[in-house]
């Protein structure tokens, strides 16, 4: 069947001389592979760099629905459906494109429809591509949003004598957790305002450079109890250099 939706691209491999094999977050399908011949060659129709990490396309594809789940696609058309201003150019809008696709294809396992999933990923990189409001709390609050949809974002709206959260259990206690897996008290309130806070205010948050970087830490660890061999990022690296050069 021919399939006709819009995708975001979360990771890319070259195959072969001139194709690659692509990872894209369908609108219609979920997360789906699919392979592009020829979009590294000069004349192709469909250029390689529309296959970027978080490019969102309009996509025709030959696709193989047997429920399986497994199956590698074939694509049959691709044009940018949007077409970013800034972060193809911009170091630090980059690398948190970069960091969002590999935290969401290391957590996104389901090939099925998840359009509220698709609209947040999309608006989230519309707003990191538009803003003019400082970006180094974003990846930040993406990471707190993205845990309600899939599924394991705590309570956030708490009393005051709940000040301390904890990663396995996912819930702010009034007591450190014993077992190594709490946050301290400042951290933990930090944790709460991303949690509350709207995207568009995120950078209201005062946070230093050492104070982003402990709640990435924790952050990823919430996301490594929480999501089946979620592992290492490699983006946290290019993430740290870009905004704390």
């Amino acid at each position: 069947m021919l399939l006709t939706t819009r995708g975001i691209v979360f990771r890319t491999i070259k195959y072969g001389e001139t194709s690659v094999i692509t990872d894209i977050f369908t609108e219609d399908k979920g997360l789906q592979t699919f392979i592009c011949g020829s979009v590294r060659t000069a004349k192709s129709r469909m250029p390689y760099s529309l296959f970027q990490p978080m490019m969102v396309l309009e996509m025709v594809s030959y696709f193989k629905d047997d429920g399986s789940g497994g199956a590698m696609h074939r694509m049959k058309e691709a044009r940018a459906d949007q077409v970013w201003e800034k972060i193809p150019f911009d170091i630090r809008r980059g690398a948190v494109a970069m960091f969002m696709a590999e935290v969401c294809r290391k957590c996104i396992q389901e090939n099925e429809e998840m359009p509220g999933l698709f609209d947040f990923l999309l608006d989230n990189l519309r707003w990191l591509d538009q803003t003019t409001h400082p970006i180094a709390n974003l990846h930040l609050h993406f990471m707190c949003a993205l845990s309600g949809h899939l599924g394991f974002q705590p309570e956030s709206e708490t009393t005051d004598d709940v000040v301390f959260f904890d990663l396995k259990e996912g819930v702010f206690v009034p007591v450190m957790p014993e077992y190594g897996y709490g946050m301290d008290e400042l951290m933990s309130r930090q944790l709460m305002a991303l949690f509350n806070i709207p995207l568009e205010n995120s950078h209201e948050i005062p946070l230093s450079a050492v104070e982003r970087r402990a709640l990435l830490q924790k952050l990823l660890q919430f996301y490594q109890l929480h999501v089946p061999n979620f592992g290492e990022l490699n983006t946290t690296t290019v993430l740290d250099s870009v905004f704390n050069a």
